[in-house]
């Protein structure tokens, strides 16, 4: 099946099928345009789906061969650089047509900046919006921008969706503010656990979107990526409370953020294609 915003790129290193068949459906989305600090988000997509070369399909931890599920790759969405605004318009439209065309298979989005979280979100219309992220992102607009990265959990919040934030590092008092104001839970990475994701996370209502900011990692793990912050969380530490997220709540669709870089095999680019991995692997076994 053709999609009228996207086009054909590299693929990831699995055996694919069409989008009518598919249980997960892959799909890019290059922006770039609002990176504040490092440059290169707009390679993200290209460099995960590059990095899958390298794994493994089986996932040892599930007891699942991600060669055997049935997988869709639609390529990346036709972007248009520099206006955020028709490209989150066009993101719109190509989820809803994804959506039209298998309602069952999980949308998996792969970035690109945080704002291109948008398009998804709007489209699948989930009940709740839980993020892993060093930072905030519930400013009203930054350097005069409603529509920029550090502005896409505002956004979604003006949606009516609850939000949960973990991982936190940076923020300035007004989002801390508003998130107070509009009852918006978020947890700083000095005092994330598992069981602190279990508590806030259990009572949000269902369908959730979940949304991976690559910088919520410890920044050896991620240092290509377009905002790093030191102090970030290990790689397991987020599998355990996805993990359960999968297993206990219904899901809406997710995306993985903000990884970054200009050469293939770049860390940042393999964490990422691993997560990717992981959360298929986890979604077959435990969802």
């Amino acid at each position: 099946m053709e999609f009228f915003y996207t086009y054909e790129t590299i693929k990831t290193a699995l055996p694919l099928v069409d989008v009518e068949k598919a249980d997960f459906v892959i799909l890019g989305i290059p922006f770039d345009s609002t990176t504040s600090y490092k440059p290169g988000a707009r390679f993200g997509p290209t460099l995960i789906r590059q990095a899958t070369i390298n794994l493994e399909s089986y996932i040892l931890d599930y007891d699942v061969d991600l060669a055997d599920l049935k997988i869709a790759d639609i390529g990346d969405l036709d972007i248009v650089a520099g206006n955020p605004l028709e490209t989150i318009k066009r993101g719109i439209a190509t989820v809803e047509e994804l959506k039209e065309a298998n309602p069952n298979a999980l949308p998996i989005i792969l970035g690109g900046e945080h704002l291109m979280t948008y398009p998804p979100v709007k489209a699948l219309n989930p009940k709740s919006y839980v993020v892993f992220d060093a930072h905030l992102d519930l400013r009203d607009t930054y350097q005069e921008e409603k529509w920029d990265h550090a502005c896409i959990a505002r956004r979604v919040s003006e949606l009516g969706i609850e939000i949960a934030e973990f991982g936190i590092r940076s923020g300035i008092k007004e989002e801390v503010e508003y998130a107070k104001e509009k009852k918006i839970h978020w947890i700083h990475a000095r005092d994330y656990n598992v069981g602190k994701f279990i508590e806030i996370v259990k009572d949000l209502p269902e369908p959730i979107y979940l949304s991976i900011d690559i910088d919520v990692f410890d920044l050896s793990m991620v240092p290509s990526t377009g905002t790093p912050e030191a102090g970030g969380l290990s790689f397991w530490e987020v599998i355990e409370a996805l993990e359960w997220l999968i297993k206990n709540k219904k899901i809406a669709g997710i995306d993985i953020m903000e990884v970054a870089g200009t050469e293939l095999g770049d860390i940042t680019a393999l964490t990422g294609a691993k997560l990717l991995f992981y959360l298929i692997g986890m979604k077959a076994k435990l969802g």
